[in-house]
């Protein structure tokens, strides 16, 4: 199976207002069936204000107008059942809109039924925060209520705040919630900052990362001792008794503790870990603080939890790129590589490690960072939020507007580009944020008709998983870890072995050919095969079989 993730407000607009919807999706079910996806994983469409582009959710039981109806919902869901697609809900259950009734009943006072919903504390005695956390958006976790004459912490927006998981009533409000869903049919769901619903107590002070005094509460909160008993409760009450797919969003842990949170004794199906989508980060919450790495460096990351998961009978999601991340061209190929080539190179990379490939949209085109000029033309508050953030930490606007270009969560989240023609066929009104300016070359319509393009590369391997099953379910062994230019690695099964070959690097690279022995060359990422050479960029695939 290939997962694909939509963000929805960006996906196709049906209806001129410059939104994508549910109705934009169901119109583009068969596209998505013929790239070979089994399950879809929609962003949060449900009620919100959208301070947060729907991560901030006032009603967990209604759609959000933007996006359609309840009645579009249950047409997707049994759209996409005819064609063996699961839907996958984004669940957001660390926090929820500040117009969310549970908050509002919350902090109508103390004495409210709902009072310890959220997690509330007294200033201190000079009446400041409770402690010195900074949100992973910026400034302090905290805010002031002044109804209760207390704060409420807020690992994000202040708009967002978070519930209290130690109040069993909170946990039982969170399980209804899943089983609503999970009766009108969806298949799935993907739990969304789930590492960070257990805080220590007494909510002490960090030791200071920055010039601000404070430190990211991702370093104080993240997988905090005693986080996976509220999680077996949920597998117990959820996801046991019913035929759902989970996909828990756990940065924060290491390839280590994975089995203690997939396989037969985990809490989760798979889960996404993002050490290697912040291989160039020291903290992935501060764009100031990044690092070089090598190839091996990257390989060693992905054979790690590759192995961690292997040993234990887990399963693990592939991904290169998500809503909150770059794109992975810039990220991961040096800036002379070339577009097309590099594509089809990661392309192959994230269809054949042994797990499920999770496609971001537009990844399959062959997206790239957006570089806007000012900062005012971005949309996303954190990316707003980080700009101000490294400005105040001594950097030049000008360095801060590189870091935009380099991180900004805009950059996947830009309308999908479906032709060439206004608006990249994405909509026929305003879109919402801007349509990339590279729409007229890297659109499905003409990538579609190229044979070269990254798309057309993406439905060769999506086939060739279908002919050769041990690219989906066979097991993984790492070759030449120490090669600084040559991901390599075998798939295999009862069913055959198969070699992946691919060079991630600008230059011509060669290896020994004796690791290809007796298979056959089943696919060439540009066509030229020369036995034991890869050019720059080039990925092969060869099978005994």
């Amino acid at each position: 199976m290939i997962a694909y993730e939509i963000y929805v407000k960006s996906f196709k607009d049906s209806n001129g207002d410059g939104i994508g919807d549910i109705n934009g999706i169901i119109s583009e079910l068969d596209y998505l069936k013929k790239l070979g996806v089994g399950a879809l994983w929609l962003t949060p469409c449900y009620k919100s204000p959208q301070a947060d582009n729907g991560y901030d959710i006032a009603d967990y039981y209604s759609i959000d107008p933007a996006y359609g109806t309840m009645e579009d919902m249950d047409r997707l869901i049994a759209e996409a059942k005819k064609k063996d697609i699961r839907i996958i809900m984004d669940m957001v259950f660390n926090h929820t809109s500040e117009e969310n009734q549970w908050f509002k009943d919350s902090r109508s006072g103390r004495d409210s039924e709902k009072s310890d919903w959220y997690i509330w504390a007294d200033p201190k005695e000079d009446g400041s925060a409770p402690n010195n956390w900074r949100s992973i958006f910026g400034g302090s976790a905290w805010e002031y209520d002044d109804t209760r004459g207390q704060y409420y912490l807020h690992t994000f927006l202040k708009e967002q705040p978070d519930l209290n998981w130690e109040n069993p009533e909170v946990r039982k409000a969170i399980i209804d919630v899943v089983n609503f869903w999970i009766k009108k049919g969806v298949g799935g769901f993907r739990m969304d900052a789930i590492t960070y619903i257990k805080k220590p107590k007494g909510f002490p002070d960090g030791k200071p990362d920055a010039g601000d005094g404070m430190v990211a509460i991702h370093n104080m909160t993240a997988n905090t001792e005693g986080i996976l008993d509220f999680l077996h409760e949920f597998r117990a009450k959820v996801q046991d008794p019913s035929d759902i797919i989970t996909v828990g969003e756990a940065n924060g842990v290491s390839a280590k503790e994975l089995p203690e949170w997939v396989g037969p004794d985990g809490v989760f199906d798979m889960v996404f870990e993002f050490n290697h989508v912040c291989i160039d980060l020291e903290d992935e919450c501060n764009w100031c603080k990044t690092r070089d790495w090598t190839l091996k460096d990257l390989k060693a990351l992905f054979t790690a939890s590759q192995k961690s998961t292997l040993e234990t009978g887990g399963w693990y999601p592939v991904f290169l790129e998500n809503h909150d991340q770059p794109r992975s061209i810039n990220r991961y190929l040096s800036e002379d590589a070339d577009r097309v080539a590099g594509g089809k190179a990661l392309a192959t990379l994230l269809l054949t490690m042994r797990g499920t490939p999770f496609i971001m949209q537009g990844e399959e085109l062959g997206y790239v960072n957006v570089k806007w000029p000012s900062i005012d033309l971005y949309d996303d508050i954190s990316t707003k939020n980080h700009y101000k953030f490294v400005i105040q930490e001594g950097f030049t606007e000008e360095e801060a507007l590189k870091g935009v270009h380099q991180f900004s969560r805009d950059s996947s989240r830009t309308p999908m580009q479906w032709d060439d023609t206004d608006n990249a066929g994405f909509t026929t009104g305003k879109p919402w944020l801007p349509v990339y300016d590279d729409y007229k070359e890297y659109n499905v319509a003409t990538e579609t008709e190229d044979d070269n393009s990254i798309l057309n590369c993406y439905l060769s391997i999506a086939e060739l998983r279908k002919k050769h099953p041990e690219l989906v379910n066979g097991d993984y062994q790492e070759l030449l870890p120490e090669d600084e230019h040559l991901f390599a690695y075998n798939r295999k099964s009862e069913e055959g072995e198969s070699t992946v070959l691919i060079n991630l690097s600008t230059k011509r690279a060669s290896y020994d050919d004796t690791l290809v022995k007796d298979k056959e060359l089943i696919f060439c990422s540009n066509g030229k095969n020369i036995k034991g050479i890869l050019e720059p960029l080039q990925a092969v695939i060869f099978s005994n079989h």
